[in-house]
């Protein structure tokens, strides 16, 4: 009673420390729940609404990434990101969340922090200063919602940003076909009769009532797939737990299998097929009674998933003519040959960080271009960090990507029981941040993007916010009762 400090509960509402209430399906994991994140200052009902609300924000600009180029341009996006960080430091500083900084994900910021050695000896320091200064924020934003949001909050803000970015490439693309009639450049530009320019080059194509590609507000088709995806992910898995409402969930799902299904991606579609996979194999292995039974399906999943990338490669002319694409995957070995060339000739340090490449730099301006288009990625997040930070850059990102995807992993699967001991129900929620990492890690092959925007968002987010957890949500043993704030309280029956 001496202290005056507020202590809100997992619903993020003021009062004491109390129970935190679970939809039907979802439980504490014992008798004893684990103990809200408090802060340094009383919060009113409509503070934590408006916290709530602005990570939702974040997230959401996160993942409209290129929409902010497409309408304001660079200097319009860079004001944008300018002021959002500023908003989120305020309220960090502000409100103090608890959290065991010892947790950061180091991994993670010890890429971050190669980036930022590069301005030593970067190729183009314009550039780098300018996507520094983006990756920097990002990170910082990542962080920031981490901090502020229990697991629950986490996957609910996520889910209220897939659907803003989906409602919002719908309504972008009626407006489109009814009211500007027509292809539409960037900065609400209408091209002339005499355009000479790639459809590439278009905001959006006017595609939307005919069965060719859509591109939503983020001018980018496959941009619209994977976000489309994550919405299939997140929305299904509030749907079996019974997380949300069940009709307004399935809508969600109707709009998100509809601006896939409209997105084409290849590289989607695979993030699909893997997904599907994993699922299988976490709530198989999750029935597994013992530890040797979970050694052996491990052999046995590996030793399949070997056979069918093995399978994959060598039948890899006869699967793109099936997804219809080329074999020369839409021109990227022609990208690759080209990045791999650069990154001879510096292969330990790289050139220089820079994502995306800045087109108006000259070190990028013509160098490769596609469709009269200068290129601005190399189509592989390892190729892009090899070329730029070398070889001890994609070793820092390869711990990074491992360690957010083994954490994410075992907090999915959760640990065997000891003999005798009662199975532990378990949320099927916690399958999400495996499933994140699964997307970012095959797109990882293809594209560029888990470098940036909402890629390097979820993992830096989802990495700080998994260890932030107990040992007993991650699924280890416990030695000792842990003081922490719980970040994952999702384990349940369903």
């Amino acid at each position: 009673m001496g202290s005056q400090r507020c202590r809100c509960t997992s619903s993020g509402s003021p009062g004491t420390r109390s129970t935190p209430r679970y939809p039907e399906g979802i439980m504490a994991p014992d008798s004893h729940p684990p103990a809200a994140v408090t802060t340094s200052v009383p919060i009113s009902p409509m503070e934590s609404r408006f916290v709530r609300a602005w990570c939702v924000a974040v997230i959401a600009s996160s993942m409209a990434g290129t929409a902010w180029l497409m309408a304001f341009g660079v200097v319009g996006s860079a004001i944008v990101a300018g002021v959002t960080t500023l908003v989120s430091a305020a309220i960090w500083i502000i409100r103090r969340p608890h959290r065991a900084w010892r947790r950061l994900p180091w991994f993670a910021l010890a890429y971050v922090g190669w980036a930022v050695a590069s301005l030593t000896w970067t190729a183009w320091p314009g550039a780098t200063a300018l996507t520094l200064a983006l990756l920097l924020a990002t990170t910082a934003q990542a962080l920031f919602v981490a901090s502020m949001l229990t697991g629950r909050q986490i996957i609910h803000a996520i889910a209220a940003a897939v659907k803003w970015m989906l409602a919002l490439s719908i309504a972008f693309e009626l407006w489109v076909s009814l009211v500007w009639r027509g292809p539409i450049l960037p900065h609400f530009v209408r091209p002339g009769p005499d355009f000479a320019g790639d459809p590439i080059q278009f905001w959006s194509r006017d595609k939307l009532f005919t069965d060719d590609r859509i591109q939503g507000i983020f001018g980018n088709a496959n941009s619209l797939a994977y976000i489309a995806l994550l919405g299939l992910v997140v929305f299904g898995l509030q749907l079996v737990t019974r997380d949300a409402a069940r009709w307004p969930l399935v809508a969600w799902l109707g709009v998100s299998a509809f601006c896939f299904w409209r997105g084409s991606s290849a590289t989607a579609t695979m993030c699909a097929l893997a997904i599907v996979i994993v699922i299988a194999v976490v709530l198989l292995m999750r029935r597994a009674p013992d530890a040797a039974t979970r050694r052996v399906l491990y052999v046995v999943f590996v030793s399949f998933g070997v056979a069918l990338v093995t399978t994959l490669w060598v039948f890899q002319d006869e699967l793109f003519d099936v997804l219809g694409r080329s074999s020369d995957l839409s021109g990227r070995k022609e990208i690759w040959a080209t990045v791999l060339e650069r990154f001879a000739q510096s292969p330990l340090y790289g050139w220089g960080y820079s994502v995306p490449w800045v087109p108006t730099d000259p070190s990028f301006d013509g160098w490769i271009v596609d469709r009269g288009v200068s290129v601005m990625q190399a189509h592989s997040t390892w190729f892009d960090v090899a070329m730029q930070l070398g070889l001890v850059g994609v070793v820092f990102f390869a711990v990074a990507l491992g360690a957010f995807t083994w954490r994410a992993w075992f907090l999915a699967l959760g640990r065997v029981p000891e003999p005798g001991e009662p199975r532990a129900p378990r949320s099927r929620l916690l399958l999400i941040p495996a499933l994140v990492a699964t997307i970012l890690a095959v797109q990882s092959l293809t594209e560029s993007s888990p470098l940036l925007n909402w890629g390097w968002f979820l993992l830096v987010m989802l990495a700080f916010a998994i260890k932030q957890a107990p040992a007993r949500l991650r699924g280890t043993p416990v030695r000792r009762r842990s003081t922490l704030a719980a970040a994952w309280p999702l384990e349940g029956t369903r």
